[in-house]
């Protein structure tokens, strides 16, 4: 029975998230003027389970390039609503509209001339009333056999969160660069901030043999390196191809006699290529598209400047 069972929840919380799609209407665009002219902060509240909600809806925020914060409405009237300050814009969670720590807030708030807008079940309620925006995430039933436990009403309540923070997000023209300043650490730092030139082998540490090189002296490369492959240039270091453990395993295949043949002759022509301000996870993209290990790095010019492996992109934790 538990998959069925699990089956049920996940079909009613889908169809929750469907059903908010068409609903979005200017109101939703109404929110996003609101949130994207705020000279403030923007205050998330909510209580037991819309709370948490209103909890991830901040941090998201927060992190996709708006200050917010989430307070808590029973605290809030106990001493925290010194956190609120005019030019802020306040997001109430309560599916009920009727959550009394909630209402108990909405009176300090209409003082200081701050903007509700209300994440809300019921468009009549007393919360709906009394905000500037109302998004209805209302839901035709709960998954909880019960109808008791909030589980698509949160669900509905999270993934408008999520609609607000995005839509935010590219009305403010937020690049990944600017997303990386909120996400310094951890693995997602590293894959916003790290770009191929800070991992690129450059210089001396490239493998290079020149076209008109014996096949022996490419392998002598390659080996010498240890990046598995050497590129190839011509005789004034313009790239015309790469040589890779597999390109010579192919020659061999072919019957090719390595023992006479050229770097030229062995190389892979137009290989993929990378440069050097581009994100070393851009990097692992291609290498992952293309099921290789290894890209060119080439300047502005055209010129090679480098070369990164994998390996490097692994031990740097991009990967």
């Amino acid at each position: 029975m538990s998959i069925p069972q699990g089956k049920r929840v996940l079909e009613i919380e889908a169809r929750a998230i469907a059903g908010l799609v068409d609903r979005l209407d200017h109101r939703f665009t109404d929110a996003i003027d609101l949130l994207y002219h705020c000279a403030g902060k923007v205050v998330v509240s909510g209580m037991g389970k819309s709370g948490l909600i209103g909890q991830k809806i901040a941090a998201t925020l927060a992190s996709t390039g708006t200050p917010a914060f989430f307070l808590h409405p029973a605290e809030g009237v106990h001493g925290d609503l010194g956190m609120l300050a005019r030019r802020d814009v306040f997001i109430a969670i309560s599916n009920s509209g009727e959550t009394e720590e909630v209402l108990k807030l909405l009176p300090f708030v209409k003082r200081l001339s701050i903007p509700v807008i209300a994440l809300t079940g019921r468009v009549q309620s007393t919360l709906a009333k009394n905000s500037e925006v109302v998004l209805d995430v209302s839901v035709k039933e709960e998954a909880c056999p019960m109808g008791l436990a909030p589980t698509a009403s949160t669900t509905a309540a999270l993934a408008m969160g999520d609609a607000l923070a995005i839509a935010l997000l590219d009305k403010r023209g937020l690049k990944e660069e600017d997303f990386a300043q909120f996400h310094p650490g951890g693995t997602l730092g590293r894959r916003l901030l790290l770009k191929v030139r800070d991992l690129m082998h450059q210089g001396e540490a490239i493998p290079r043999v020149d076209q008109r090189a014996s096949a022996r002296d490419a392998i002598k490369e390659i080996t010498s390196k240890k990046l598995g492959m050497t590129t190839v240039v011509d005789a004034h270091g313009r790239l015309q191809g790469v040589v890779t453990d597999g390109d010579l395993r192919r020659c061999l295949e072919k019957g090719i006699d390595v023992a006479t043949a050229r770097a030229g002759d062995l190389a892979s022509k137009n290989p993929k290529t990378i440069g050097p301000d581009d994100l070393a996870a851009r990097a692992v993209q291609i290498m992952e598209q293309f099921s290789i290990t290894s890209l060119v790095v080439l300047g502005e010019q055209g010129q090679m400047v480098g070369v990164i492996h994998m390996h490097d992109l692994l031990k740097s934790g991009v990967v």
